[in-house]
């Protein structure tokens, strides 16, 4: 994958960050994330954002786990192994539902968990980079990705008149990629603290 160059600012305050990711979207950047210490809410449409699909994913990871309870027990008591219960018919609905609900949850649970560490990438055996490493802790950091025609001078003092307290230029990989993290990162960094 081909190395990007990014303008990252860090916040200190969220009242801060919000203005400024108004003023950097109507400027015409292109924001590629923005890392923060805890939720902020309506951050997402600040940064416009489409809506999450994950409740779609998981109506149809639940429409499966229905699915394959009501045609598993329905097949396995009616054709492979029908077995007189009481005089209850082998097709008995009412009796099926309780499993046919469990696995309607299990469906659906995992499979958001497992579409929502797809979705943010994350796995134990992915590595991806780290812009700051305080954008868990105390700071905002908002990654702004470049392009030819981005004047990077003129992005990092659009930066610092908009409040960012640490202004910095990095290359690496947008995206992520396989490895571990035994290794200290190489960055090539231009720091400015302000």
């Amino acid at each position: 994958m081909a190395k990007k160059t990014f303008v990252v600012g860090c916040f200190d305050d969220e009242a801060v960050l919000f203005p400024a990711v108004k003023k950097t979207r109507l400027a015409g950047y292109k924001i590629h994330d923005i890392y923060t210490p805890f939720a902020v809410h309506g951050l997402d449409h600040a940064m416009g954002l489409r809506e999450t699909s994950l409740h779609t994913a998981g109506f149809i990871y639940g429409i499966t786990g229905t699915t394959t309870a009501l045609s598993g027990i329905g097949w396995i008591l009616t054709k492979d192994w029908p077995i007189n219960f009481g005089g209850k018919p082998h097709f008995a609905l009412p009796a099926w539902i309780p499993i046919m609900f469990e696995l309607t949850v299990l469906f659906s649970a995992v499979g958001m968990v497992l579409t929502f560490c797809y979705l943010c990438q994350l796995a134990p055996f992915v590595k991806k980079h780290h812009f700051h490493p305080r954008a868990t802790d105390d700071l905002f950091v908002m990654v702004i990705e470049t392009t030819a025609k981005t004047n990077v001078e003129d992005l990092k003092g659009f930066l610092k008149a908009n409040g960012a307290v640490e202004v910095d230029v990095q290359v690496a990989e947008p995206g992520w990629w396989l490895g571990r993290y035994d290794k200290e990162q190489q960055l090539i960094r231009d720091v400015e603290v302000a």
